[in-house]
């Protein structure tokens, strides 16, 4: 059995580390809450971005580009991009485990040189570069996601989507549905799926025409006003392709804005369940070493009473002994 000493130290050490890991939790806490509110604060503009791009794809069903699915001038040949993000660090309990293991699944069936990995966050580049899979060079950080930062990686993507380099783009990321449960996402982000721009501007046509309907809703002057709202005849300058073109670019940014923002806020909360479990694992072990110690220290107790009585006892026979 250790000694009173150790387990002193022991229970020192246990509970500097108790501090340390209660700091990170509520570190981590802080930082997935600003993450929370910095998704909040952009998400109506780049929610505006795609029902402006359902609305040109609604009105304007030949237009033909390359960053859709139907485009005629994109390059099918080119590589497919698989953009990972990651953690810069770890301590986050299985959050970068799930998302490298998420990756290796996801490109066990495809062709050797048909993809190349893009990495968010060093952890995943060091990892997926140790296992041999192809490596973009491509580096960027995970920590403090910022619009600049989304701006830039989407400018690098879609470069090489337009020259051609590349065919499709993919993003893998973890998005945090509550405080105890996330989940992988896999999500194509280039081309984009036209028929999925407009389902949701024809299921908002058909509400809105439900509801002027149902209120008898009516504009002095023209009877069918409501209607024309949806005829598509209006203009846009200087053409629907170039406007097209722009929205595009602003949209993928946002998505991969979003991906970030919530790649962040699952890290942390990953981060905080982590240290939780810390903090609790060491009060469990500091109750452990607090009954032991109190045993060790009681039985070192009886032993110096035990040694004290003896002693006494014999002190007390020699002292019969002088007597006689």
């Amino acid at each position: 059995m250790a000694s009173a000493k150790e387990i002193q130290d022991r229970i020192r050490g246990i509970k500097d580390t108790r501090k340390i890991t209660r700091a990170m939790y509520m570190i981590s806490s802080i930082k997935m809450q600003k993450a929370r509110q910095k998704l909040a604060d952009t998400e109506p503009y780049f929610f505006a971005l795609q029902d402006q791009i359902s609305s040109i794809l609604y009105h304007f069903p030949e237009i033909d580009s390359r960053y859709f699915e139907n485009g005629t001038n994109r390059n099918p040949n080119g590589k497919k991009a698989i953009v990972v993000m990651s953690s810069d660090k770890g301590m986050a309990g299985a959050y970068n485990h799930n998302i490298m293991k998420a990756a290796e699944d996801y490109v066990k069936d495809f062709e050797p040189g048909s993809y190349e990995f893009y990495c968010i966050g060093e952890l995943g580049r060091q990892y997926l570069k140790f296992r041999g899979f192809p490596i973009a060079d491509f580096e960027f950080t995970a920590t403090n996601p910022s619009v600049h930062r989304a701006r830039v990686i989407m400018e690098i993507l879609v470069n090489k989507y337009h020259d051609g380099e590349l065919s499709e783009i993919d993003v893998i990321y973890t998005r945090s549905v509550n405080s105890m449960k996330s989940v992988i996402e896999y999500h194509p982000l280039l081309p984009l799926r036209p028929h999925e721009f407009i389902k949701n501007d024809a299921s908002e046509d058909a509400q809105y025409k439900s509801l002027t309907r149902d209120m008898n809703y009516s504009v002095e002057g023209d009877q069918d006003a409501v209607s024309n709202l949806y005829s598509g005849d209006f203009f846009i300058w200087p053409n629907p392709h170039h406007v097209l073109h722009q929205l595009v670019y602003n949209y993928v940014a946002g998505y991969i804005y979003g991906t970030l923002v919530e790649a962040t806020a699952s890290e942390e909360n990953a981060r905080m369940s982590a240290m939780k479990s810390a903090t609790d694992n060491a009060e469990k072990m500091l109750a452990e070493l607090s009954t032991q110690y109190n045993r060790v220290r009681q039985a070192a107790i009886t032993q110096e009473i035990t040694e004290i009585a003896a002693g006494a006892q014999a002190l007390k026979r020699a002292k019969k002994k002088a007597v006689r």
